[in-house]
């Protein structure tokens, strides 16, 4: 049986995709209305999520949240019981996790909401995936980034280039209009050169990555290492509260009419 810890944004959708898949999956969300979609699935409460789970699912916010389950479930795993944590905390707060369950797999993902439901996430393992690698291949393609909290490091490494990419992006098109180019012209020339990637995750209108998720994940990154450029991203990011729980592109959307 798999527990599934979680079901915000990415959360939800994966919880789903394994049940469509056939695995015996109970779920539980702090906020108990999210779980409703589940019906009979739903745990009242995270301790009787993961009794009797022999696979541990948590897609949560950030550390502290992880923290604060782990801190109420360990005590309840069996000594076979496997946590694959898929949330991006880094590596430092995968290591401390660790050191309280049997087994952690760390399998932070790369995608949004659109990926999640249809099982094309980038799952980056750190730990011997051996054993739920059934459940693993269900949400997406795995790439085996090393040993424990190799995973979370990967994660971090990616997530923040995408993320300063986006922001960057953003400013291009600031440029492009002072230049007096059109945003045809840029779109055409983004679409189709080697920033084409980078561009249709910064217009993508299906994706939801929020931007204060964003920011925890620069945040993450700049206590391993402070970089001038995810800075500057980070306070980018902050520029505007009032857009926080809003999708990533939007510091594109700024600079860049949406129709």
């Amino acid at each position: 049986m798999i527990a599934f810890i979680g079901l915000g944004g990415m959360g939800a959708p994966m919880a789903k995709r394994l049940l469509d898949k056939g695995f015996d999956v109970t779920v539980w969300n702090r906020t108990p209305k999210r779980a409703e979609p589940f019906g009979d699935r739903a745990a009242s409460s995270v301790v009787d999520a993961v009794k009797g789970a022999n696979i541990v699912i948590t897609m949560l916010s950030d550390p502290a949240a992880v923290r604060d389950v782990v801190s109420q479930v360990a005590g309840h795993f069996g000594p076979e019981t496997t946590l694959i944590d898929m949330s991006s905390i880094g590596p430092e707060a995968t290591a401390e996790i660790a050191k309280q369950v049997p087994k952690l797999i760390d399998a932070p993902v790369m995608g949004s909401v659109d990926r999640a439901a249809t099982g094309e996430l980038l799952i980056f393992v750190g730990g011997d995936p051996s054993g739920v690698t059934p459940v693993l291949e269900a949400l997406g393609t795995i790439i085996q980034a090393g040993s424990s909290g190799a995973g979370a490091a990967l994660k971090s490494v990616m997530i923040s280039t995408i993320i300063a990419g986006v922001a960057l992006v953003g400013e291009a098109y600031a440029l492009a209009e002072k230049l007096g180019l059109s945003q045809e012209l840029v779109d055409s020339a983004m679409a189709n050169g080697p920033l084409s990637g980078l561009y249709a995750r910064a217009t993508s209108a299906t994706a939801h990555f929020p931007v204060r998720l964003a920011a925890k994940d620069l945040d993450l990154a700049l206590r391993s290492l402070d970089q001038p450029i995810l800075s500057a991203a980070y306070t980018a990011l902050h520029a505007d509260p009032n857009r926080a729980d809003q999708d990533l592109r939007v510091v594109v959307d700024a600079h860049r009419s949406v129709g």
